[in-house]
């Protein structure tokens, strides 16, 4: 591992735990995060070991029903829709398949601040990204799910140990926690109670 990439790992995880315990610094690390991000692009899927979604794909088959509205956060290069970096979204829409222009749709935003309206999906997914819980809670709606997963378990940068993903989403009305272990990562899936 080179030392800016030694670096770079060890700034994600400083970022990841100051975030998670204190969600209004983001807005101090966001440039910087997002700088990073921008430069890894084009290096980004050599950087990926071969089973880095292993956990997530098995955590997606626990779902039932299938869900209809689907947010996945942290898309990187297009494994999911949504992220913060410009120049991994720029290679996401390169990759979209002929004819699924109008399906599927990558933007640029902040998961800390998500532009859709409260309770419009039934799964909202997030790999090897920092958690902004009340944002998850929002946009989750009643009987919906959150799954997050990290692609190299708790070596990832970009780790929140199960631990307090529990106990955040728990506060926040999730329930029924399932762990998934595959290929080096780990993931958690939480059902959001439904009041009815």
């Amino acid at each position: 591992m080179l030392a800016g990439e030694t670096i770079g790992r060890k700034f994600a995880r400083l970022v990841t735990n100051v975030v998670v315990g204190r969600p209004r610094l983001w807005r101090v690390f966001r440039p910087l995060m997002r700088k990073q991000f921008d430069a890894l692009a084009p290096v980004w899927d050599e950087m990926r070991a071969a089973d880095a979604f292993a956990p997530h794909v098995a955590a997606l088959e626990g779902i039932q029903p299938e869900p209809v509205r689907v947010l996945d956060l942290g898309t990187g290069t297009g494994s999911a829709a949504l992220d913060l970096s410009e120049q991994m979204i720029a290679r996401a829409r390169a990759r979209i398949p002929a004819g699924e222009e109008a399906r599927i749709r990558f933007e640029v935003t902040d998961a800390s601040r998500l532009p859709y309206e409260d309770e419009a999906f039934d799964l909202v997914s997030l790999a090897n990204m920092i958690p902004f819980f009340d944002e998850l809670a929002r946009v989750v709606a009643p009987g919906g799910h959150v799954l997050l997963s990290f692609s190299g378990g708790p070596s990832t940068p970009i780790y929140v140990r199960p631990e307090t993903l529990r106990r955040e989403l728990a506060a926040r009305g999730f329930t029924d926690f399932a762990d998934f272990e595959a290929g080096s990562g780990t993931a958690l899936l939480a059902h959001k109670r439904d009041p009815s």
